[in-house]
């Protein structure tokens, strides 16, 4: 049996965002549908020869409190809340004069585009919707009966649903529903993060979380899994929110890794280049020029660069470009592509390329989630960077100033490779990465081994590690680490400190002859 559609006799329409609605309230009208309308609505379809009339004149009641009090009324959410088939609800409605409300279209004070605008305490609080909330939430409850728009993108799907069948479909009042309640939860998560945020609270006891739907990716990690983008919170320079000027559409996979690089490039101010493999920097490197950064970042380890993720920090030029399409690369990400640069890429038309339109501020603590079976985690971000002044020097050798800007950086790069990390590093460029192991010394076997296979496929007969630098994001439990770091070749570490056995790792530093300095900082990252 065809599902018999309810026609719409009187619709309510109050609404920040004003985008279509005179066009979709003059359609209402030519169906002969009464509407009502508040403040500024009611103003905007009045102007445009709409008939309607406003609420007060509805309900009988004065709009008040500067406009706070005004559909919070009986006539109004009675008319959106009772139920047509009970009787004990229509005489209700009849004995207090009760009209039916059929159609909601709300949308709400715009809280979150308020803050983000850096606007003042008690101008956030004013934009805080209070009827448009309760009317939503009622008009959504009672579903069956009411249809209820919180977004401009369902005016023409309704209007040709209802031009179709004279009315509203049930299975379109449950979608249009749903999307009613996910907008109001999403609203108040706005608000108490808000509150939180301006109360400093990291770590409030109920945590509000919400996310717009971005788009439905092809799958996941793998292809037997699901996945979707969502956006959230404050806009973010990054893969979710840049702008993909080509390629093809970016995977689940695409998205972490970009978001790994651009995270890592974002930390330098110089023109530098980052190349992630799966989630890892695999190259990395600060130079003059952000051609010449390229160059350094893919010799620490062209094989795994194939198939990567490269980030800059700069806007990409023509020459980069040259030299970035000569590598098969999955995607890049930079603040913007010069125009040589974009039709460079355009000859790669798989070549994903994104523009973020900025950088990543590093200092920023914004909130990092991750899911367990049960619940989630959260931790503010790793926004810790050691100055020069910082370091303790616990070694009789102490690293000359071109060690120290070697050992900065390379804990700066250690910092967003996945633990045991270790890094070596020569002129702020890598030249060996050992990632994601169980022991720290396998990790250094690995980056040691890395450097060799660049090393040798470029034709170089020395050591890259020899004269280098390296460093360890978290400190070692015994000597053994170090002295794989110093026997590659390494004349200068940093690490955290904070073993029960640093005293055995200093002297075996002091016994090699190299400087070692501590930040007092761990930089797992797991």
């Amino acid at each position: 049996m065809t599902e018999a559609a309810l026609p719409i006799r009187r619709a309510l329409i109050s609404v920040s965002d004003k985008t279509g609605i005179v066009d979709f309230a003059r359609f209402l009208t030519e169906r002969g549908v009464e509407i009502l309308s508040t403040g500024g609505s009611f103003k905007a379809l009045a102007d445009a020869g709409i008939p309607v009339k406003e609420v007060s004149a509805h309900t009988g009641f004065p709009e008040i409190m500067d406009g706070r009090v005004k559909t919070l009324h009986p006539k109004i959410h009675g008319g959106l809340l009772a139920r047509r088939d009970s009787d004990e609800h229509v005489e209700a409605m009849t004995d207090y004069g009760i009209a039916p409300i059929d159609l909601l279209v709300s949308n709400l004070y715009p809280f979150e585009a308020t803050i983000a605008r850096g606007a003042s305490f008690d101008d956030a609080i004013e934009n805080i919707d209070i009827g448009g909330p309760a009317m939503t939430r009622a008009a959504a409850k009672n579903h069956a009966f009411v249809a209820v728009v919180t977004s401009p993108v369902d005016y023409e799907p309704l209007r040709l649903e209802i031009a179709a069948n004279g009315g509203t479909l049930g299975a379109t009042r449950r979608r249009l529903a749903a999307a009613a309640f996910a907008r109001t939860a999403a609203y108040d998560a706005a608000i108490a993060g808000w509150f939180a945020e301006v109360g400093g609270e990291t770590f409030p006891p109920r945590l509000s979380l919400s996310g717009k739907l971005a788009e439905t990716l092809r799958y996941g990690e793998n292809p037997h899994q699901a996945a979707a983008l969502y956006l959230s919170g404050p806009t973010v320079p990054g893969p979710a929110t840049a702008d993909q000027v080509q390629g093809k559409e970016l995977s689940y996979n695409n998205i972490l890794d970009a978001d790994a690089a651009f995270e890592a490039v974002s930390e330098f101010t110089e023109p530098a280049v980052v190349i992630v493999k799966h989630a890892n920097p695999c190259g990395v490197a600060v130079a003059a020029t952000l051609g010449e950064a390229y160059a350094r970042a893919l010799a620490c380890d062209p094989i795994s660069a194939f198939g990567g993720i490269i980030a800059a920090n700069r806007p990409i030029d023509a020459a980069t470009a040259q030299a970035i399409t000569a590598l098969f690369a999955e995607v890049v990400i930079a603040p913007d592509v010069e125009p040589a640069a974009a039709a460079v890429f355009a000859a790669k038309a798989n070549l994903r390329v994104l523009k973020t339109g900025g950088v990543q501020d590093p200092t920023q603590r914004r909130r990092v989630l991750r899911s367990v079976a049960g619940g989630f985690l959260t931790q503010t971000r790793d926004d810790a960077a050691p100055e020069a002044s910082e370091l303790k020097l616990v070694t009789r050798k102490a690293p000359t100033p071109a060690q120290v800007e070697d050992l900065l950086f390379a804990t700066q790069v250690a910092k967003h490779v996945r633990s045991n990390a270790i890094v070596f590093a020569k002129g702020r460029a890598t030249v060996g990465i050992g990632a994601g192991q169980m022991s720290r010394v396998d990790s250094a076997k690995i980056a040691v081994a890395k450097a060799a296979e660049a090393a040798a496929a470029a034709g170089e007969t020395g050591s890259r590690i020899a004269g280098s630098v390296a460093a360890s994001e978290a400190f070692f439990p015994f000597a053994d680490g170090l002295l794989a770091l110093v026997e590659a070749g390494a004349t200068a570490v940093i690490q955290p400190g904070g073993s029960m056995r640093d005293r055995e790792v200093i002297e075996a530093a002091d016994q090699a002859g190299i400087a070692m300095v501590f930040t007092g900082r761990r930089h797992f990252r797991h």
